[in-house]
């Protein structure tokens, strides 16, 4: 169960990153040329939301590769082509669960609607994973072979400094 649990958080890493760093750099190249078009406006300080700790921006692997404008605008049309899909997906397993969460323990049919949520939502599962792994394969494949490589290195990288940072936990904190 752990290995599929790590498997998950591994494949929504990778697709979190990928989506942040390719939104990172299409940002940047859009404030690039407002900054060339209008002086820059005096900065607001903005409220984090409740999810601010998912903005990473510039600590991710595509921010850090030099992407040429044609391979961010690339980046940018492969996520925003795979954002309809995903959210289909999400929305059904959000609706499975809802469907879990009304039924109580008690309810003579429980043990049927687990079972029928389960298999739901590991298709669903599946679906996702195949999903964010093509978006994956299609957002490497417009890399150049040295870009590869480095985003190849990066990720080891990253993945070193979770092992370090996990090290240093109690085993009951896992």
């Amino acid at each position: 169960m752990k290995s599929n649990r790590k498997l998950l958080a591994g494949t929504a890493l990778a697709a979190g990153a990928l989506l942040t760093a390719a939104a990172g750099g299409a940002i940047a190249a859009a404030a690039d040329e407002a900054a060339t078009a209008t002086p820059a406006a005096p900065a607001t300080p903005a409220t984090p939301g409740p999810h601010a700790w998912h903005r990473h921006g510039a600590g991710y692997p595509l921010s850090k590769l030099g992407l040429s404008a044609e391979q961010q605008a690339a980046v940018k049309a492969c996520m925003e082509n795979a954002v309809p899909q995903m959210a289909s997906i999400r929305r059904e397993m959000r609706a499975n669960s809802l469907r879990l969460r009304q039924t109580q323990p008690n309810d003579p049919n429980y043990a049927g609607v687990v079972a029928q949520v389960a298999k739901a939502n590991g298709a669903l599962h599946a679906q996702m994973i195949t999903q964010r792994a093509a978006m994956r394969a299609r957002i490497f494949d417009l890399l150049t072979p040295a870009q590869q490589t480095r985003l190849a290195a990066l990720q080891a990288q990253m993945q070193a400094r979770m092992q370090a940072r996990g090290a240093g936990t109690p085993p009951a904190a896992q």
